[in-house]
């Protein structure tokens, strides 16, 4: 904010560090700072930019997908399937490690994301219809790979059997 130059780290996933060196910039008056993650819409993360100044988008799946009047696709199956696909696919994590984290990360949405969601100038609603078709090809193979012996089994056959809904798109 004071026009210095920063070294902004990027966290490098499989390897489990921050890596400097490789986002060395400064910003000049008045230009527009993106903000983006878990973080952003905590005002303790942006106390010295002025509110008035302050834009806030909030972008998640908002709504469950209805399936029947008895089957839903609920919104935390959504952000599960996504996470499963990206970590496997850009930080080398296996669907029972996602499975496994995952009643860390829903406390940390519950902590860090959700008390903050009100903040948010606008709600953008990411759901799609279309999503677990999709997700489906990515992730059944994943979640197959699960076995009877891991305790995350019981987990990937709940999802698997919920993907009996879903033609798969290719």
């Amino acid at each position: 904010l004071a026009g210095k130059e920063v070294d902004l780290p990027e966290f490098d996933f499989i390897e489990g560090v921050k890596v400097f060196g490789k986002r060395l910039t400064r910003i000049d008056k008045n230009q527009l700072i993106v903000i983006e993650g878990i973080h952003a819409l905590n005002n303790k993360l942006t106390e010295q930019i002025p509110d008035e100044t302050k834009y806030k988008i909030y972008i998640s799946p908002l709504a469950q997908v209805n399936m029947d009047i008895h089957n839903r696709v609920p919104t935390t199956d959504t952000r599960m399937l996504r996470r499963m696909v990206r970590d496997h696919n850009f930080r080398g994590h296996s669907a029972a490690a996602t499975i496994d984290a995952w009643p860390k990360v829903r406390g940390g949405e519950d902590k860090n994301i959700f008390p903050y969601n009100s903040e948010a100038d606008v709600l953008f609603n990411s759901t799609l219809v279309y999503e677990t078709s999709l997700l489906k090809r990515y992730a059944k193979p994943l979640l197959e790979e699960i076995t009877p012996d891991q305790p995350e089994y019981g987990e990937a056959c709940r999802l698997l059997e919920f993907f009996r809904f879903f033609t798969t798109i290719e």
